[in-house]
């Protein structure tokens, strides 16, 4: 299957499954379009500016309301903040619920401003 290939070669090349850049971002979207990505600042940053199709369950959060709003535990999601470090801790939470396909966007919303995309 083409998108086990692909997070095989971020897992190898990584040597940390779940940080990503927004190349590998991009790619996994082209590949998996149902992925879900997760937003996981306040909802006024959010309202200042998301990534297209993006939800919207802040940090603060998410223990709380994962389960409810995220049901399918095997489903790829790809969580960011600003900087990288909320959505750094939002994995922690959703793997002690049980979520497996996680992935990070090393340096969030702050690292796609600095690569000019």
């Amino acid at each position: 299957m083409r998108i086990k290939n692909i997070f095989s070669i971020i897992k190898n090349y990584r040597g940390d499954e779940e940080d990503i850049n927004i190349n590998e971002l991009i790619e996994i979207k082209k590949i998996n379009p149902t992925s879900i990505l997760l937003d996981v600042r306040s909802p006024q940053e959010y309202n200042e500016g998301h990534l297209n199709g993006a939800i919207n369950i802040p940090l603060y959060e998410l223990e709380r309301c994962c389960n409810c709003n995220l049901k399918e535990k095997d489903k790829t999601i790809i969580v960011y903040c600003q900087s990288g470090i909320r959505s750094k801790k939002a994995i922690k939470i959703l793997r002690k619920n049980e979520f497996k396909n996680l992935y990070h966007l090393k340096d969030g919303i702050d690292g796609i401003e600095q690569s000019g995309l």
